[in-house]
């Protein structure tokens, strides 16, 4: 049982002894969400405001805290302190710290789990790649919140479906199949991958700016695509599979996986049974010549569904991913992972959504993010800055290799190490902060050893290795007195709070709050580690910092993880 969940249980039971016949006084679990962590740790572990039960009472809060402070008898849990109407814990720190690091230590790498989503799906749509095109850093943060997420929902026992909904449908497709058939060759293209799809793509817009008849037969070769023709068909999944294959070195080096790749195409044939719905429902109004969903009284622009031309639209197929999702999986939550510019758009799907009579519209979530910029420069294909993907991972990982040569030239596997650490740190710097803040990405704070970044939080993770191993196995039963200082107690209510932290970041799709948290907790092992000594000759309080040194490690390992980070042993 968890510190704050006791403290909530503790609290229950002395108010139900001090006022018996009160009727409405909270039970433990409306009470547990309601304790708060003091801005200052002299003001105590955990805080309760008592004008909750103020009205309850019918009493001043300041005199409900005073009567349960007075009569408080569970001192070996928390002494209890009232302050302006506050209930202050301050926690017995022998026995939390016994408690604390026996229930880590006994989970292990389960240590923040939960079952809570047993029997539950949650459907994640990220990175939505388009084919053809090269894996640029504007799809970073789509792929790496996306896949954050997933681990977190899976971690909580839910199960997740990982689907990359491509960008595989549109006329630029029959444009790059003309361009192929007029200037590419099979070899060229095999050789080139996307690199060479691109070019072709950039030729055929140079050459129709002077033969413009050439947009015709691009759009003919697209309506080939839409028919089904045999070679049409067989040239568009080609370029498909080339595309999965370029990017699949990126999925690699990032340690993404997806359930589902079913894009824009797959639902070509599911979209005639959203517009038969649409008008069964009497939901599709025409406007000049567009067929749409009027959304005026949710103060909305209108949600287009068919062109003039009759050709279907982006939100046309997102109805219909949605509904085929839910028919599918049957989803607790869809969670759509796209940039915050898509916001109107979403509120858009999940408002026709629920117009066409779906209660499930409630579950769909647009998890909404800021931009990236490179070194200040906002990035943009047009003004010629786009950094690929692939090329910045490759120069973390080479940055990060120069950096361990320096630091650590003795160092084994050091390629693997600065893989890790590479990687880890164009991670870290895209899930610190909330996600919707705008994030500029630069070199000196992302490799950076000592502050607050990817390489910091894992050389602290290695630092704890590096004990263990010294330590070895054979302790004796250890002396929690030794974990009575300030330093140890500051780390193990940062360990103790963590299944918190994971189920706040579910609740919040915020993976950046268990970054926070194992920064934290990183930076108050560092605190401890450098004021106490880890190992000397006390064998019972060695063997009680030794086994706090594993919990951290533990706790930290876990919290990587869940952010899409490896934990090196030794940096």
């Amino acid at each position: 049982m968890d510190m704050m969940t006791r403290i909530a249980e503790l609290l229950e039971k002395q108010l139900s002894e001090a006022w018996p016949e009160a009727q409405g006084l909270p039970g433990a679990a409306a009470i547990r969400p309601l304790l708060e962590v003091p801005p200052d740790p002299a003001m105590g572990d955990y805080a309760f405001p008592c004008f909750r039960f103020a009205k309850v009472l019918r009493m001043p809060p300041v005199k409900i805290a005073s009567m349960l402070s007075e009569n408080w008898k569970f001192e070996d849990t928390a002494r209890a302190e009232a302050v302006n109407g506050y209930l202050n814990f301050f926690l017995n720190r022998v026995n939390f710290a016994t408690e604390t690091l026996h229930t880590v230590l006994e989970q292990g790498e389960k240590y923040g789990s939960s079952t809570i989503g047993n029997g539950k799906t949650v459907c994640l749509d990220y990175s939505s790649i388009n084919i053809a095109k090269r894996f640029h850093i504007g799809h970073l943060s789509t792929t790496m919140i996306g896949n954050s997420l997933k681990r977190i929902y899976d971690f909580l026992g839910y199960r997740t479906v990982g689907i990359n909904h491509l960008g595989d449908w549109g006329t630029q497709f029959g444009k790059m199949v003309c361009a192929y058939k007029k200037w590419g060759t099979e070899s060229e293209v095999e050789q080139g991958g996307v690199s060479e799809l691109t070019r072709l793509y950039v030729k055929f817009h140079e050459e129709a700016e002077n033969h413009p008849e050439l947009e015709d037969e691009g759009r003919a070769w697209f309506k080939k695509i839409e028919d089904g023709d045999e070679e049409a068909l067989r040239i568009f999944n080609w370029f498909k599979e080339l595309t999965l294959k370029d990017t699949a070195r990126v999925y690699d080096l990032l340690g993404v996986k997806f359930d589902s790749y079913a894009g824009e195409s797959f639902y070509n044939d599911k979209m005639d049974r959203v517009i038969d719905e649409l008008r069964e429902k009497n939901l599709l109004t025409v406007s000049e010549g567009a067929s749409i969903v009027d959304l005026s009284e949710d103060k909305m622009p209108p949600c287009i569904i068919l062109k003039k031309d009759g050709a279907t639209l982006y939100a046309t197929r997102d109805l219909a991913a949605a509904i085929y999702r839910h028919d599918t999986y049957d989803f607790a939550k869809c969670l759509y992972v796209v940039a915050y510019q898509q916001d109107l758009h979403f509120r858009q799907i999940f408002r026709v959504l629920d117009k066409m009579g779906y209660p499930w519209a409630k579950d769909c979530v647009h998890v909404a993010f800021g931009m990236i910029s490179f070194g200040g420069e906002t990035l943009s294909t047009r003004k010629g800055t786009v950094v690929y993907l692939e090329d910045l991972l490759n120069q973390a990982q080479e940055k990060a290799l120069e950096i361990i040569e320096q630091k650590s030239p003795g160092l084994e596997n050091k390629e693997t190490v600065a893989r890790q650490v590479g990687i880890g740190a164009v991670v870290y710097t895209d899930l610190s902060n909330s996600r919707i803040k705008d994030i500029d990405f630069r070199w000196e704070n992302a490799l950076n050893f000592d502050g607050e970044s990817g390489p910091y939080v894992q050389y602290t993770h290695a630092r704890c290795c590096s004990l263990l191993r010294k330590a070895g196995d054979d302790m004796p039963e250890m002396d929690p007195k030794a974990l009575e200082n300030d330093e140890a107690q500051a780390l193990l209510l940062l360990i103790s709070r963590f299944p918190d932290v994971i189920l706040d970041a579910a609740d919040k799709y915020e993976p950046s709050m268990i970054t926070r948290a194992v920064t934290d907790i990183a930076q108050a092992y560092n605190r401890f580690y450098y004021e106490h000594r880890i190992l000397d000759e006390d064998k019972a309080g060695t063997a009680a910092r030794v086994a706090l040194t594993k919990a951290t490690r533990d706790v930290i390992r876990t919290g990587l993880y869940l952010i899409g980070i490896e934990a090196p042993e030794r940096m």
